[in-house]
């Protein structure tokens, strides 16, 4: 059994994606359609190798991401977001409006990011849609 700090929600959560790295890893795989090692670390925010390796670890073992071979190229993997984690999509999109509220963030850039938040409830669930398409090969 795992030893956790507290067994509230919100703890549990963050002791999952709670570290700045996982929710990079996450942001770019759902809008930066990132799916391999080389893709994620070529990261604007430069996560170094060894530190990348271990979020992917981490997040394949919750259950966050999955990892499979490039059937195109038999070195390399090619990660994907499970069901658990395209849910994370609202939280990312929060977080993303918080910060549009409260930052100074590059309006021109991410403008993508400002057609979410002000998309609501209906343009998460067209991108929920197209996540699971990409990432679970369905086509719900």
């Amino acid at each position: 059994m795992e030893s956790h700090k507290s067994h509230c929600p919100i703890n549990l959560s963050l002791e999952i994606f709670g570290d700045k790295w996982s929710l990079v890893i996450i942001r770019d795989m759902m809008f930066g359609n990132k799916r391999s090692f080389r893709e994620l670390i070529d990261s604007h925010e430069k996560i170094a190798t060894n530190i990348l390796s271990d979020r992917l670890l981490m997040l394949e073992r919750e259950g966050i991401i999955t990892k499979a071979k490039d059937p195109a190229h038999k070195l390399k993997f090619i990660y994907s977001l499970t069901k658990k984690g395209i849910d994370l999509l609202p939280i990312l999109t929060e977080i993303g409006a918080w910060g549009m509220k409260h930052l100074a963030f590059d309006e021109e850039k991410f403008q993508h990011a400002k057609k979410l938040v002000k998309g609501g409830k209906e343009m998460q669930k067209e991108v929920k849609h197209y996540l699971i398409k990409e990432h679970l090969n369905k086509k719900k």
